[in-house]
């Protein structure tokens, strides 16, 4: 009886309790509409509010600094964002404890000297990431602080790329053999941007310098590192001005537009183009062998004679065809002899010209041990493989009845045939090889044109292409919408190992005029230069290119699509783009990007006018084909107003 009067009355209460725990949720999610779960972000980024010693103090005489601040703090890549000035030999120590930032500067204070820390945007807080933005700390060991500072940007010569984290230094010594001989004075490191600001400068001239640091002593001591030189003095200078400042009371209203006064550095426009010298110093950077036919030594530069071979475990004498790189730098020799591919080690004495410590070219021998990767027992077991598979389809085919090879059948050579279905008037097909060739016969490659429904032959010629030892072009008279055939016979070609290639036979279109685009391209303010035009694809890849000196510049049978368009002055007339060379004072040779996206379209001639020294140069590169993109901005800003918009609320910031 007890326990029913307990059930009882566990059922009422239940009865009850369910409603109001109902009556209470709704009421409390009622409380909290129009507030997101959690709460709103946080978006104040973290502030100073005192320093150890304080920030601009003079006299001072200690290594350690302490930075404190409101919250709890962070540094992203220190290593990368934080630059000091003067340089330090030795790497500061620089690290976070809770709300402070301590640095500890290993090399010895100078006496009379301004320092400045440059955290740049890597200091943020600690919960929700908000960057704190460019902060730079300073302070003097002498009785008087320097305030003046320069800025810029640095580009990529050759394509006016922005140029991250390159060191920027000045010097007060004006000599060019300063940038070799001295550590540079006051530094900065470029954003993703290319921008750099130096800061803490005394008054004075200056020259400046930009210096991808390999070893980290400050100073231009490789040819392999990146540089970049101005040969004007820089004297920095401020005046007082007014800037407009925007305040925004979210993402999409303007609450006020401040005026506010501010010291202007100057300059504040420096421009440094960057480039790598040509390695000119000669040595033996490695050898390789691959495969079994051949080996690959790769020098640091090139040169028209061949180096000295001599066999050390094998007569070398004609024993190789040996395949040049286009720039002399990279030698191929190929075996001719299977005894010697069949050989897994090959001893050989080289002698070549080489650099001496004094940068003189002197003869040198190295002795090379060329390993095969591809031994012959490994070859062995493929070619085993290969005739028992062979083996099996025979045996299979005999019980079929089915007619089969009684030979194996002879491995042949496989040219790769690069012709396309429908083609532009300006293009070839071509022939690519893997192997060196013995024997061309022109007599066995055939090409017909289609005239009224009647195939006739069509010239042409079979040459090789520049720069490339094993690809051949058919050069012929290509008419816009005619047929072609083009025929080869079997044993065309034949490599030096005696491999006969099939024939083959493949028909093509050359496409009609009216599929085409044409840009004629009218040039400004080069008179007197010549200047190579080249139009370029989503990838800033060149796909056409004509030289000029009179100013206009006309592309033919360009495809529908979107392009866009640089140009480089050719100084020396040799159609290449040159870098530049410290020594001789000379810069890379000029580039000009065409700021806008060119648009061709089928049956269209379209006209441009372009003057490339109109605009500055950091802003004529289209964004769509700049590959170093700015540094993401991190979202923090406006995400309560995005969250309030989508709960269909009003969010006011800092309410």
């Amino acid at each position: 009886m007890m326990k029913e009067q307990n059930k009882a009355r566990t059922a009422s209460k239940t009865r009850w309790l369910l409603p109001l725990c109902l009556m209470l949720f709704v009421l409390f999610s009622c409380a909290r509409m129009g507030s997101p779960d959690g709460g709103w972000y946080d978006e104040t980024p973290p502030k100073v509010i005192g320093a150890m010693p304080a920030d601009n103090s003079t006299n001072v005489n200690t290594s350690k600094i302490s930075i404190f601040f409101d919250e709890y703090v962070k540094i992203d890549n220190a290593m990368e964002k934080v630059v000091v000035s003067p340089p330090q030999m030795e790497m500061p120590e620089i690290k976070t404890a809770g709300k402070q930032i301590k640095v500890e500067l290993k090399d010895s204070l100078k006496p009379n000297t301004t320092y400045t820390i440059d955290f740049s945007d890597a200091i943020s807080d600690n919960n929700e990431g908000n960057p704190m933005g460019n902060f730079t700390y300073s302070f003097s060991t002498g009785d008087t602080i320097d305030t003046l500072e320069v800025s810029g940007h640095v580009l990529d010569a050759e394509n006016l790329e922005p140029i991250k984290g390159i060191l920027v230094g000045l010097y007060s010594n004006l000599a060019d053999s300063a940038f070799r001989k001295e550590s540079m004075l006051r530094v900065s490191r470029t954003d993703s941007r290319g921008r750099f600001v130096i800061r803490g400068i005394a008054p004075g001239d200056y020259r400046i310098y930009a210096l991808m640091d390999a070893d980290g002593d400050f100073r231009l001591t490789q040819k392999s590192e990146q540089l970049a030189f101005n040969k004007e003095v820089v004297t920095p200078w401020s005046k007082p001005d007014v800037r407009q400042d925007t305040l925004w009371l979210d993402s999409l209203r303007i609450k006020d537009i401040d005026r506010v006064n501010y010291t202007h550095f100057m300059p504040d426009d420096i421009m440094l183009l960057a480039f790598t010298e040509v390695q000119t110093d000669r040595y033996l950077v490695k050898s390789e062998r691959k495969e079994a036919n051949r080996f690959t030594l790769f020098f640091s530069y090139g040169s028209e004679e061949l180096p000295g071979l001599k066999g050390l475990n094998f007569d070398e004498r004609d024993a190789f065809v040996v395949e040049k790189s286009e720039h002399l730098d990279t030698l191929t020799y190929w075996l001719r002899d299977s005894a010697l591919i069949n050989m897994d080690t090959l001893n050989i004495a080289l002698t070549y010209m080489a650099t001496d410590t004094l940068g003189v070219l002197q003869q040198q021998t190295d002795t090379l041990e060329l390993l095969s990767r591809d031994t012959y027992e490994k070859r062995m077991k493929r070619e085993q493989k290969k005739y028992d598979e062979w083996k099996k389809r025979q045996e299979r085919a005999e019980k079929r009845g089915d007619p089969f090879q009684t030979v194996m059948p002879v491995e042949m050579l496989k040219p790769k045939y690069s012709v396309k279905s429908e083609m532009s008037p300006d293009q070839n097909p071509s022939i690519e090889f893997d192997v060196p060739l013995a024997r061309v016969d022109s007599s066995a490659i055939h090409l017909y044109s289609k005239i009224d429904s009647l195939w006739y032959r069509s010239t042409f010629v079979l040459h090789k292409r520049v720069g490339r030892e094993r690809v051949y072009e058919i050069m012929g008279e290509w008419r816009p919408n005619v047929e072609y055939s083009l025929e080869i016979d079997s044993a065309a070609f034949v490599d030096i190992y005696g491999h006969a290639a099939p024939k083959f036979k493949q028909g093509f279109k050359v496409k009609s005029d009216d599929a085409f685009s044409t840009v004629i391209v009218n040039i400004s303010g080069m008179e007197g230069k010549n200047v190579v035009v080249q139009l370029l694809d989503g990838r800033d890849t060149p796909v056409k290119e004509v030289s000029t000196s009179n100013g206009t510049a006309e592309f033919f049978y360009v495809d529908p699509g979107i392009y866009y368009m640089r140009l480089f002055v050719d100084d020396n007339n040799n159609g290449v783009w040159d870098t530049g060379n410290y020594d001789e004072g000379r810069h890379a040779e000029e580039v000009y990007y065409y700021h806008e996206r060119v648009e061709c379209k089928a049956r269209w001639d379209l006209p441009l006018s372009w003057s490339p020294q109109a605009r500055p140069l950091t802003h004529q590169k289209p964004y769509e084909i700049v590959k170093q993109k700015p540094d993401k901005d991190k979202k923090i800003k406006n995400r309560n107003v995005d969250r309030a918009r989508k709960m269909g609320i009003e969010y006011i910031p800092n309410l």
